[in-house]
């Protein structure tokens, strides 16, 4: 069957996340969206997997499910830590079958001095390799994917915290990473520039800290949904039944460009190489964002498609569209009025954005919308990128920009 997957978000247990971050309001909103799987999140954190335990029901087959929506049991792990006399932040993605292995895997993490009940996304002191050993030690069956693997700041390959090469990072442990996390601020066509990761089955989640932000980057299989298949699919990067991913605009991501956000400058890597990477304002250096970092480690030309890249989609969220087009703040009682009614004249948001004609399209929304959605499905659209730590805008028509924007920072 097809489905839609988001693996990456966090509970209300985490930081800076919205109160309604809880199973009964991932569920509703799972529905709006389309999605039929979604990753737990912060399983790590004592609280939230009370919760999840009350509220779930076993599949037995590696995944969980609420009111028709299924879950998968995940978390995001911050490892903090020194290697060779140089400080790393790495975020880790841990999967896993069942609530013995997670309790399992808690323990473990517990015993090695990690305070789990802290924050939903723990930090650890332990490398990103030895994480890796103690998960896979546990249960082979486990994923351990490398989070928004660009990120400056907390990533593996982020230009102010990680590594040149994903060997560094997981030493031995390597040969079981099969998957990666492209994030926000990178799209898959970036990340192909790097023969090193053709190996690697590329993935996007939204990370999302608020329920409406699900699935603004999301993944599309086509086999069983259970764990071990997906498990199968994303290890041997099976074309046949990972169909394509779901992602922002690259451009919109906080951390695309290079930049230093107190003082407004925001720059394209050669812009940042001209000014020898320092503000012209303050004279700091600037935050190397995701392009340049890309650029620094790619061996091969921008455009380059290997042959066994999964595809992907570049989308606008519904919401964002009808403000655009409205003029108005994504926020407003009247873009949300619109929304909940396109929504039920077409079943889903992905119903709209991905799976309606022109025809259907024309017919059940009003024009300037309609014609949003189409030319978001073709890539023309307004960019102004995000930078240090400042989402980009991205949008289909003029006058709302700052609006968007405003409304972007509220939640992460």
């Amino acid at each position: 069957m097809e489905f839609i997957a988001d693996f990456h978000i966090h509970s209300k247990y985490s930081r800076a996340t919205s109160r309604d971050m809880d199973v009964k309001h991932l569920t509703h909103w799972a529905r709006l969206k389309g999605i039929s799987l979604m990753g737990t999140g912060d399983f790590t954190h004592h609280l939230w997997l009370e919760e999840l335990k009350h509220n779930l029901e076993d599949c037995g087959n590696g995944l969980f499910q609420c009111d028709g929506i299924y879950f998968m049991l995940t978390a995001e792990i911050s490892s903090i830590y020194s290697k060779g006399g140089r400080g790393y932040r790495i975020h880790n993605l841990i999967f896993a079958p069942s609530f013995a292995v997670v309790d399992r895997i808690n323990n473990a993490l517990f015993s090695r001095g990690a305070n789990l009940s802290s924050d939903g996304r723990p930090i650890i002191g332990l490398p990103a390799a030895e994480l890796a050993r103690i998960v896979f030690d546990i249960d082979p069956n486990c994923m351990v994917v490398p989070g928004h693997i660009w990120t400056p700041w907390f990533s593996l390959f982020g230009s102010m915290s990680g590594f040149d090469k994903i060997e560094d990072c997981f030493e031995d442990q390597t040969p079981r990473i099969f998957a990666l996390e492209t994030g926000l601020s990178s799209d898959p066509a970036m990340n192909w520039r790097l023969s090193a990761l053709d190996r690697f089955t590329l993935i996007s989640n939204s990370d999302s800290h608020s329920p409406q932000k699900i699935g603004r980057e999301a993944n599309v299989f086509n086999c069983e949904l259970s764990y071990a298949e997906i498990r199968r699919v994303l290890k041997e990067k099976d074309k046949n039944k990972f169909l394509y991913t779901i992602e922002f605009f690259p451009e919109e991501g906080k951390y695309h460009f290079d930049g230093h956000r107190a003082c407004g400058i925001c720059w394209s890597p050669a812009q940042t190489r001209e000014h020898g990477g320092r503000c012209p304002k303050c004279g700091k250096s600037v935050t190397v964002g995701v392009v340049n970092r890309v650029e620094k480690l790619a061996d091969r030309v921008e455009g380059f498609t290997p042959q066994n890249a999964i595809p992907f989609k570049n989308l606008i969220p519904l919401d964002e569209i009808i403000a655009s087009a409205k003029g108005l703040g994504k926020g407003s009682v009247s873009v949300e009025r619109e929304y909940l009614l396109y929504l039920n004249k077409f079943g889903t948001e992905f119903d709209v954005l991905l799976k309606a004609s022109r025809e259907d399209l024309m017919k059940g929304l009003p024009p300037k919308i309609a014609e949003g959605v189409l030319l978001a499905r073709q890539g023309k659209v307004n960019i102004r990128p995000g930078y240090d730590g400042e989402y980009g805008v991205v949008s289909v028509f003029d006058g709302s920009s700052e609006d968007k924007k405003e409304e972007q920072l509220n939640l992460f």
